[in-house]
């Protein structure tokens, strides 16, 4: 207390600098968007120290991120201290400052859902990331699929070119061994010497053998 009257009315008129509306918006915005539900952020805007009246709460409800699961959080007492690791972030200066006032709160309450608000940014910084992975390993291995198909078709077509160049030289050939040349040179010798084959089908055997009887001969006489 002053003692002094003139001290006590220098200090009355002195200006205040109270924190702006402005900035009293942006922490309710940012508390907001880590808070879990309607409850944590009422709680959360309490203790520090932000507006906590029914159309600020309705204002900020939107901004509330959805988890699409309950939320399982329990309140701690203030008096507790929750031993959670603090990982640093790359957070945007608003948030980081936020997170800094916070940590170094003296309600031990402020503590505690700092670090909570941490973690919880680390947990979901390392699902993304594990998220991310998990996708590009994926889409390696559907590349990965994609090569082998061709691979594979490109071999099927190799073997396919194969066996049809293997195949056509027997092609030529029919059932008796001989080429449809050798039979028709046949055919035109049995019908010169008298014998009586058929234009189409199979040269009977006996007629090779006289075919082949006779040019032996004339091979002979030739030598």
């Amino acid at each position: 207390m002053f003692t002094d009257w003139a001290q006590a009315l220098e200090a009355e008129s002195l200006p205040l600098d109270p924190t702006s509306a402005q900035q009293l918006a942006a922490a309710a915005r940012v508390t907001a968007h880590h808070s879990h539900d309607k409850d944590d952020l009422g709680l959360l805007l309490d203790v520090l120290g932000l507006p906590t009246d029914p159309d600020t709460l309705t204002a900020l409800l939107p901004l509330i991120p959805e988890t699409g699961d309950a939320p399982t959080m329990t309140i701690t007492p203030a008096t507790e201290a929750i031993d959670v690791p603090v990982v640093p972030l790359t957070l945007s200066n608003p948030v980081q400052e936020l997170l800094d006032w916070a940590t170094a709160h003296p309600a031990a309450a402020v503590r505690n859902r700092a670090h909570r608000i941490t973690a919880d940014l680390a947990e979901l910084t390392e699902r993304r990331d594990t998220e991310a992975a998990q996708r590009e390993a994926e889409e390696k291995v559907a590349r990965a699929k994609a090569e082998l198909e061709r691979a594979q078709e490109e071999l099927r077509t190799v073997k396919a070119n194969t066996r049809t160049t293997a195949a056509a030289p027997t092609a030529a050939r029919t059932g008796s061994g001989r080429s449809r040349e050798e039979l028709a040179a046949i055919r035109a010798w049995a019908r010169e010497t008298g014998h009586q084959v058929a234009d189409q089908g199979m040269v009977p055997k006996r007629i090779q053998e006289a075919y082949d009887t006779a040019h032996q001969a004339t091979a002979r006489k030739a030598d």
